[in-house]
């Protein structure tokens, strides 16, 4: 046989096995569909009001943690939760309204699939603890109502104060992307950024929530694991330097320096606005401080507070009720990383601070405080739909949060939680890093993948395919031009015999 004829089998065998050995070494899985979206479902059960929540996510997780992308919310009409507990049985009925706008939003073959989650925070765990009886009733019938919903009902949690706190210190640094952030392909690569250090200002005290760097260990730390690392947060408590109690303690300086006047000027307060004090109202519990050397009212006495939006005046008077203060670690001690502001910044998530990042463009905290301290009631209320009785305060958080930075803490004044999210009310921001945590116990699901290889060796194989085709054709050709000649050869003997 010559080499003619044994050259397009050789072709085609080695053609072959390289395209085999090509095919096996450089393959990779390709998804045939796309991610399918998830959701979760998150009830507030503030002091307040209660709020549902829904989380959405793709079905891939970053190291088993999950990559929440929208949010979307539904306040529940009527009093809180805490207010059913001597008729149960109507709490779930005030629930109808959210629970079918959930059911809306949420595509009707994913309802059994959404888990649904109930935390309770200040006001059921504190019924808890005084009335277990009554707390067991009302969360009994939540979990009744839940359990009727379509969706996949996890349980009611009772959060414990450094729960959530924590929840809200990783809430904060997700939206921050200090855990991780997309590069320019939009891809998730590691954040290089430090963890946020967390100002929270509730009603009757203060929470400063930081990351435990190093090797400490603390009892009272609350340990997460997320996107593959371990972190441990610690909360430092404030109590009585809640926005409440630093009204309550403050009216109280100044009804008591008053003295016998009926009518008490407060320079915290916006021009125009005024109220009916009680003085028992304003000097009753733990957090209660008389001067010995002032006559203390009756406790039935009433006296006219009104409001004269005087911030110097405001801030010289909460400096001094500040600095009387023995019940905050934090204020009285100055931060050990101060030298180093990059690594000492704190986001602040009390109401107040979004309305002062919305209403003035200064970067000085200073001068911020100063304008919101002079707006009067008509003001105030041309800039927000908040209640006036809430705006009457902000300008006392805002000086609280002004004096500690006079200790040597230095505050993110540019960074809004409430903007990342469009979450509406940042006092719930702790729902987010609840559902971030609860991800690493949502299972994945498997996805459906293709076999897929690089461009560069599909290039490579089609040039071996076409060197593989044009030999079989040319072994054809050959083997026809062949047949041709034999039998012409053959019909010419035939004749030249005749």
């Amino acid at each position: 046989m010559s080499w003619r004829e044994l050259l397009p089998p050789w072709l085609v065998i080695v053609a072959g096995l390289t395209g085999i050995v090509l095919l096996c070494v450089s393959t990779k899985d390709v998804p045939i569909a796309p991610l399918r979206t998830k959701y979760g479902i998150v009830l507030d059960a503030s002091p307040s009001r209660t709020i549902l929540f829904i989380y959405q996510w793709t079905t891939t997780k970053a190291n088993k943690t999950g990559v929440i992308k929208e949010c979307s919310s539904c306040t529940v009409q009527g009093p809180e939760i805490l207010n059913y507990s001597d008729s149960p049985q109507k709490v779930g009925k005030s629930l109808d309204t959210c629970l079918n706008w959930a059911q809306s939003k949420i595509p009707a073959e994913q309802h059994s699939q959404t888990p649904l989650y109930l935390g309770a925070t200040t006001s059921i765990r504190q019924l808890n603890l005084s009335h277990p009886t009554l707390s067991d009733d009302l969360l009994a019938a939540l979990t009744v109502a839940l359990k009727s919903s379509p969706f996949d009902f996890q349980g009611v949690q009772i959060l414990s104060s450094p729960d959530k706190e924590a929840f809200n210190w990783v809430a904060v640094n997700y939206i921050l992307e200090n855990f991780f952030k997309y590069d320019w392909r939009g891809q998730m690569v590691p954040s290089k950024n430090g963890m946020a250090e967390v100002l929270s200002i509730g009603g009757t005290s203060t929470q400063l929530t930081s990351k435990v760097e190093g090797n400490q260990i603390l009892k009272e730390g609350v340990r997460l694991q997320l996107y593959g690392q371990t972190h441990t947060v610690y909360t430092h408590h404030c109590p009585c330097h809640g926005t409440d109690q630093l009204r309550s303690r403050l009216l109280s300086m100044l009804i008591q320096e008053q003295g016998s006047a009926k009518t008490v000027p407060n320079p915290c307060w916006p021009l125009s606005y005024s109220q009916e004090v009680q003085w028992n109202s304003v000097h009753t519990g733990p957090c209660t401080v008389s001067d010995d050397t002032l006559d203390i009212p009756n406790p039935d006495q009433v006296f006219n507070i009104t409001g004269t939006s005087n911030p110097s005046a405001c801030v010289r008077l909460m400096q001094r009720l500040l600095n009387s203060s023995s019940s905050c670690s934090f204020l009285n001690n100055f931060p050990k990383s101060a030298a180093k502001p990059l690594q000492t910044r704190f986001l602040v998530i009390p109401e107040a601070m979004d309305f002062l990042r919305k209403t003035t463009s200064s970067p000085d905290l200073g001068q911020v405080v100063n304008k919101l301290c002079e707006m009067s009631v008509k003001e105030l209320v041309k800039e927000t739909q908040t209640s006036l009785d809430a705006l009457a305060d902000y300008c006392i958080v805002s000086v609280f949060i002004f004096h500690l930075s006079t200790k040597g803490y230095v505050f993110d004044f540019n960074q809004s939680v409430e903007a990342a999210f469009q979450i509406g009310d940042t006092s719930s921001v702790w729902t987010l890093g609840y559902l971030l945590n609860l991800t690493n116990t949502i299972p994945q699901d498997s996805p459906s993948f293709l076999k897929g290889i690089d461009p560069g060796v599909w290039s490579l194989l089609l040039i071996l395919f076409v060197v593989l085709l044009t030999g079989s054709f040319m072994r054809i050709s050959y083997r026809v031009m062949v047949k041709e000649n034999s039998f012409s050869n053959r019909n010419s003997s035939v004749f030249d015999d005749n």
